[in-house]
């Protein structure tokens, strides 16, 4: 049920503001950049900023330059390694081999 209340869902103050009240934007440039996608976007930057060489692609995430015949390639993504996949990038077989003999001479109380 609907109250008298006219003034519902806004705040005080609230009101269409114009650059009078605002004061002037500052000038601005348009930039393309694109993905390895084909992707655009076209971000707006201050005339007297200094303009990045990439800009992430709010479509999918991969680096975007402002070549378009020549975008920066997507970023390498390494596989999950399990603990064991590190283990044995440090180690050959026979040092592992040697490790578990040791391992199980302790537990039979050989050594």
């Amino acid at each position: 049920m609907a109250s008298g209340n006219a003034i519902r869902g806004s705040r005080v103050g609230a009101g269409p503001m114009g650059e009078a009240e605002r004061g002037e934007s500052a000038p601005r440039l348009r930039i393309s950049f694109w993905c390895s996608n084909g992707h655009e976007t076209q971000p707006s930057f201050a005339s007297d900023a200094q303009i990045p060489d990439t800009w992430d692609c709010p479509r999918c995430g991969f680096p975007a330059g402002k070549d378009r015949d020549n975008p920066p390639d997507p970023p390498r993504t390494e596989p999950y390694k399990t603990h064991l996949a590190y283990v044995r990038e440090r180690r050959s077989d026979a040092d592992g081999e040697a490790i578990l003999a040791e391992a199980l001479a302790k537990l039979r109380g050989e050594i």
